[in-house]
């Protein structure tokens, strides 16, 4: 009873984060990080780089913005005619700028970023558990297994290959949970 519980648990876990990492739209920056009609105009006319600049500074000078270019320019994205924020990057997969961007995920259709990071981490976490719970309810018939004590049937193969792809999977995801929490103690993104 205790391991259906586990099993049910976990399932459910796994399924909510998952679900959560792909619907929770990663954040991007507030319009107050947009050009004023005005300033966007004077930008899209002028042709020279500095003066550019020039009207991106005036435009940044009352935001919190510390990070710039190596040349010290104000980071801004043309396609989301913005002033970027420190940690935003454009995804070329959403076409949107999104805030702390850690990565654009293909299995879950979506960029990991500030208001889904957590749940990405949810996910992994309980990815690994369900894929560790699957690999120790299996054990014991995978022992059976290489002593020859399984019945001859056909559920051989089964229990062959559910072991070692619980325990492939739970490999894989460890060393990226682990990466992914070593970046949450350091304050950083794999960008």
């Amino acid at each position: 009873v205790v391991y259906l519980v586990i099993f049910h648990l976990s399932f459910v876990m796994f399924v909510w984060s998952y679900w959560k990492t792909i619907f929770t739209s990663p954040a991007s920056p507030s319009n107050e990080f947009r050009l004023s009609k005005a300033d966007k105009e004077q930008y899209e006319k002028e042709e020279r780089p500095e003066s550019q600049q020039e009207i991106l500074r005036r435009a940044a000078k009352d935001l919190p913005i510390y990070t710039t270019t190596a040349s010290r320019a104000i980071r801004y994205c043309d396609r989301c005619q913005l002033i970027k924020p420190d940690r935003c990057h454009h995804c070329s997969a959403c076409d949107i700028c999104v805030l702390k961007m850690d990565h654009h995920c293909p299995w879950v259709n979506n960029c990991v970023g500030f208001s889904n990071y957590k749940f990405f981490l949810l996910f992994l976490m309980y990815s690994l558990l369900y894929c560790l719970f699957v690999a120790a309810t299996v054990l014991q018939y995978f022992i059976k297994f290489w002593t020859n004590e399984l019945p001859d049937t056909h559920a051989k193969f089964h229990v062959l290959f559910l072991f070692f792809v619980a325990a492939m999977f739970f490999i894989s995801i460890l060393s990226l949970f682990s990466y992914h929490c070593w970046l949450v103690v350091k304050n950083r993104s794999t960008i």
